[in-house]
Parts: C-alpha cells; structure tokens; sequence
C-alpha cells in the first residue's frame, strides 16, 4: 500500500486527470458506437437508450466515402 502512494506522489495531479477524463471520453464514445452499430445475435430487437443518438443511413453513406 506504502507502494502505491509511493507512486501516486510522483505524478502530477494534471497529468492523471488527463488519463481519467480520456478514459471517460474514450468508454463513452466507444459506447455510443456501439450502440448504433450492427447489433449482436440476440440484441437485434433491443431498445436504444436515450442518450445515444440515431444516425441516418444517409449519414453511414457519406461517413464510408
């Protein structure tokens, strides 16, 4: 445990902040992707929640090009 904070002392507090809120930014885009992609054997009827927004085929036409 002694080792632990050892450690901790020696960075920056700005510098884990950044690793924290990229690891936010990276789950919750990653989830959002997820989300409206193809969705697994089982989940093909399973509601989308709220937050994530709908993207038109529209738009996954013009993204692939």
């Amino acid at each position: 445990m002694n080792l632990l904070f050892a450690v901790a002392g020696e960075f920056p507090t700005y510098f884990v902040a950044v690793y924290v809120v990229g690891f936010v930014a990276a789950v919750s885009i990653g989830s959002i992707a997820w989300y409206n992609s193809k969705r697994p054997a089982g989940w093909e009827n399973a509601e989308r929640p709220d937050i994530v927004p709908k993207m038109s085929e529209e738009e996954n036409a013009e993204a692939k090009d």
